[in-house]
């Protein structure tokens, strides 16, 4: 599990280090020159840069720190230059460097480049700049220029000369909008950026993209996208969130000496991994609501994994109530998407026709009421309205009737207990009581900016889109249901943590791949019945789970490519197979 430190934490660990004379700065700014070498000396030896191959949002987490007290480098991907041995004579950076310090951090990294060989530049954006670290840059043979002496369209122009960029300009601390005149000059570069394309530098964060909301992801204003954020001493939950994840790049966090980080590196893949060797600090209960995101590990000790002794009912019952006559699709992927991860039975309830053709393409499904542990509600069923069909109004009495369980209203007419169930599309316009947390919504951002409205709140779909995490979680709240918030990076939110997911393509933006996503979480949902009801938190870290199986088998039928729903749901079980042998 990889977990984000609000600014206000990491400012809580860093004192008694500060205090106890834990050289810091001099570990984050030997880290970001390495970094930042590393990937300068890639070209010249003949290798792609691996900022042009980075996903979005990958995280990966160097380790603990060398017998030097600078953080360890034994790890690197194999066939990547190392580090300051590499020979990057000859070319440029150009340091954004403001008053505090994250500024102190890119002049000591530029000191390191300088030393290297490279030519280094640092812009200074205030009168202000971190004393020591402008010594240390200037004795190294750095040279410092000053907005007044650049001005703006001069500092474009050097970026586009440069071989790398880092961007130092504000840390945790800083709130709301960038402030004149970084926040003209970071305009002007990000739009000169987009211009510029393949052309434009490599650019690299300095802790964070200067600009973005720390602890909500906001974009409040002008950021300068990164390819890569160098973090130091924990993620925070501003590179995990959406929409400011989209411009932290592929996110490397070093080790400085935080107690919750240091321990043994771990390569899986192109994450790094860190088991945690020390205690972490205080405010990680699950009442507190961190940021997190979860990984393949994590899944495979949620995933139900059934024994010789189980059977079809004790490994979970889903019952699937989707799609109508107008759109049968959606029953045959969210019944798909239940089969093929591993149920004991899936049953669907719905139009005959189109139970006929759930039949034909899952022939294991039971079209037939009956015992249930969980439901699926509302894939494919429209919202209610004037213009409904035959069929909607069926769908939408048997969505009710499933809802009286789910609440535990009248629950011994439905199916004889409380369960759990995940409500989609039409179903979030059938919800008449609070519901519990073992409830899941999944809602893309119009829908949940449909919900929100019709619970007084005045926002739209791109309102939700610039702070999704303020709207799952005031959505939690108005309605007590975890909340699942599809998108390139899905937000889920219920009591407890909320989960940050980017495990998918780009590709997986397609139609009724939802649908499959809803049926995958239904399976989950079912075989952990009894548990999701005792336990407030399970359901959103199911939730979260299988948001990670739906985007790594996205990204498996994919394979760089289009990608159909069906496809997804197809490799579901490939997918379940490798985390539960993992």
């Amino acid at each position: 599990m990889k977990d984000a430190w609000s600014s206000d934490e990491v400012r809580k660990a860093e004192e008694p280090l500060i205090a106890a004379g834990e050289p810091l700065m001099a570990r984050a700014a030997y880290a970001l020159a390495r970094a930042v070498l590393r990937e300068v000396a890639a070209p010249r030896a003949g290798r792609v840069p691996n900022h042009r191959l980075s996903r979005p949002s990958a995280v990966r987490l160097r380790g603990s720190l060398g017998s030097d007290g600078l953080p360890g480098t034994a790890r690197v991907r194999p066939g990547r230059a190392t580090g300051p041995r590499a020979d990057v004579r000859g070319a440029r950076a150009l340091l954004l460097v403001g008053p505090g310090n994250n500024g102190g951090d890119a002049l000591f990294a530029g000191a390191h480049l300088a030393r290297s060989g490279m030519t280094v530049t640092a812009v200074l954006t205030s009168a202000r700049a971190h004393e020591d670290g402008l010594a240390a840059f200037r004795a190294a043979g750095g040279k410092v220029l000053t907005l007044a002496d650049a001005r703006v369209p001069a500092v474009v122009q050097a970026a586009l000369a440069s071989d790398v960029l880092l961007d130092g300009l504000v840390g945790v601390g800083a709130r709301g909008a960038l402030r004149p005149p970084a926040g003209g000059l970071v305009r002007t570069l990000a739009e000169a950026r987009e211009k510029a394309g393949e052309r434009w530098p490599l650019t690299v964060a300095v802790d964070i993209p200067s600009g973005i909301g720390v602890d909500d992801g906001a974009v409040p204003g002008p950021v300068l996208r990164a390819d890569r954020t160098v973090t130091f001493g924990a993620l925070k939950p501003g590179l995990l969130l959406p929409p400011a994840a989209h411009l932290a790049g592929d996110v490397e966090l070093v080790d400085v000496g935080f107690p919750a980080v240091a321990g043994a590196v771990g390569w899986s893949g192109s994450v790094w991994g860190v088991a945690t060797g020390r205690h972490a600090m205080s405010g990680t209960d699950p009442a507190s609501g961190r940021v997190r995101r979860m990984e393949p590990a994590d899944v495979a000790e949620l995933w139900p994994v059934p024994s010789p002794h189980d059977h079809k009912y004790t490994r979970g019952v889903v019952g699937v109530i989707a799609g109508t006559s107008t759109y049968p699709g959606a029953a045959v992927l969210a019944t798909s998407g239940a089969v093929l991860a591993g149920p004991g039975m899936v049953r669907y309830l719905g139009p005959e026709a189109v139970g006929a053709r759930v039949l034909l393409a899952r022939p294991e499904v039971v079209v037939a009421g009956g015992r249930v542990q969980a439901w699926v509600l509302g894939p494919g069923v429209p919202a209610l309205g004037p213009d409904d069909g035959p069929d909607d109004d069926g769908q939408a009495r048997r969505i009710f009737g499933a809802l009286a369980a789910v609440t535990g209203v009248l629950s011994e007419d439905v199916t004889g207990g409380k369960m759990p169930a995940v409500i989609d599309a039409g179903a979030l316009t059938m919800l008449e009581h609070r519901l519990p947390a073992w409830a899941v919504l999944t809602p893309h951002a119009g829908e949940l900016a449909e919900l929100l409205q019709g619970l007084g709140h005045d926002v739209d779909r791109s309102a939700v889109e610039a702070q999704p995490l303020r709207w799952v979680r005031t959505a939690h709240q108005a309605t007590g249901a975890t909340v699942l918030l599809k998108g390139a990076i899905t937000v889920v939110a219920g009591p407890g943590d909320v989960y940050a997911q980017a495990d998918a393509p780009a590709w997986t933006g397609t139609a009724g791949s939802g649908d499959v996503l809803a049926g995958l979480l239904g399976t989950l949902l079912a075989g952990r019945s009894a548990d999701v009801v005792a336990d407030e938190t399970l359901a959103a870290r199911l939730a979260a789970a299988a948001v990670l199986v739906h985007g790594r088998a996205a990204a498996r039928a994919s394979a760089g490519g289009p990608v159909t729903a069906l496809g997804i749901a197809r490799a579901v079980p490939a997918v379940v197979a490798e985390l539960v042998r993992a």
